[in-house]
C-alpha cells in the first residue's frame, strides 16, 4: 500500500491531528480541541494524546493480527494507562479523538471509522464516502446558538463553551456519540468494513478539517475531491481549504465554529 499524506495545523495553533502509515496500515486521528477558556483536566494536552494514541494504534494495526476494533480498544486502554495516575482521564472534558484506519493485506482492504473522520473509496469509478456523523446529531440548540453569535464576541465565546460542555456530556454514552477517549469499549461502536483490494482503485482518510472543501465550502463533490487528490496531491487540497477559510474571516458566507481547522489527508493506493 502506497500512501501520500499531508497534515497542517491551523494558523498559530498546535496540530491536534495525526497521521502515520506503513505498507500495511494507515491511521488518521483528529483530536477534539477545547474552547478558549476551558480546561481539559489533562496536563499533557490534546496534541500529546493523539500522538500517543496514534502511535500505539498504528503499531497494533500493522501487526495484522487482530480485528481493527480490537486494535483500537487496546490502543485506547494503553494510552489511558499512561496518564491515569496524573490526569482526570475519565472526565468528559479529557482529551479524545476521532479515528480512521485502513489496513491492506492480500486481497483484504479493511477500514474503521469512529467519529467524524471520513473514508473515501474509489471503486470502479464510483466514490463512496463513509463518516460517523453522530456528533452532529447532538446539542442542536447549543449549535444553533453558536452559529447565531457574532464572531469574536464574548457571547460567541460563551456559546462555544456551552456547546463543548453539552457535547462532551454526551460523549461515549448511549444516545450520544462515540470517540476514542479513555474507555476502550468505544471501539466496538466504530463503523467498519472489508472490501476486496482488487475492487479499490484509490482511497483516502480525511479529518473533518480537510473534508471542509466538500462539507462546508461546497467547492467540490467527493468525486471531484478524489480527482483533485489524483492530479495535485494532499498538500494542494489542504491549500484549497486554507484559501476558502481565509476568504471568509467573519464566518458569514460559510457558518462554522471556527475560521480555521487542522487538516489531514492520507491518499491511499492499495
Amino acid at each position: 500500500m502506497f500512501v501520500r499524506k499531508a497534515s497542517r495545523a491551523r494558523p498559530r495553533g498546535a496540530n491536534e491531528d495525526f497521521v502515520l502509515s506503513s505498507p500495511g496500515a494507515v491511521v488518521v486521528l483528529d483530536g477534539a480541541g477545547m474552547a478558549p477558556g476551558m480546561e481539559s483536566g489533562c496536563k499533557h494536552g490534546v496534541a500529546w494524546y493523539v500522538q500517543e494514541l496514534g502511535t500505539r494504534l498504528h503499531a497494533e494495526a500493522a501487526r495484522q493480527e487482530s480485528p481493527l476494533t480490537d486494535c483500537l480498544a487496546m490502543a485506547i486502554e494503553s494510552t489511558a494507562a499512561l496518564h491515569r495516575g496524573s490526569c482526570a482521564v475519565d472526565d468528559p472534558l479529557s482529551p479524545s479523538a476521532t479515528v480512521g484506519i485502513v489496513r491492506a493485506q492480500g486481497d483484504r482492504f479493511e477500514w474503521l471509522v469512529l467519529g467524524d473522520c471520513t473514508l473515501l473509496v474509489d471503486s470502479n469509478g464510483i466514490v463512496a464516502a463513509t463518516t460517523d456523523d453522530r456528533l452532529a446529531l447532538v446539542a442542536q440548540q447549543a449549535r444553533e446558538a453558536l452559529s447565531g453569535a457574532t464572531p469574536g464576541s464574548a457571547a460567541r465565546r460563551a456559546a462555544h463553551q456551552a456547546l463543548v460542555s453539552e457535547e462532551r456530556s454526551m460523549r461515549n454514552t448511549p444516545g450520544g456519540y462515540w470517540v476514542a477517549a479513555a474507555d476502550p469499549a468505544a471501539a466496538s461502536r466504530a463503523l467498519t468494513g472489508v472490501q476486496s483490494t482488487s475492487d479499490v482503485h484509490t482511497g483516502a482518510l480525511l479529518t473533518d478539517g480537510a473534508a471542509r472543501l466538500v462539507t462546508t465550502f461546497h467547492a467540490a463533490d467527493w468525486r471531484g475531491y478524489m480527482d483533485l487528490l489524483a492530479r495535485n496531491g494532499p498538500d494542494y487540497v489542504i491549500r484549497q481549504v486554507r484559501e476558502a477559510e481565509r476568504s471568509d474571516p467573519d464566518l458569514s458566507r460559510w457558518p462554522r465554529s471556527k475560521q480555521y481547522d487542522d487538516a489531514t489527508i492520507a491518499y491511499i493506493h492499495p
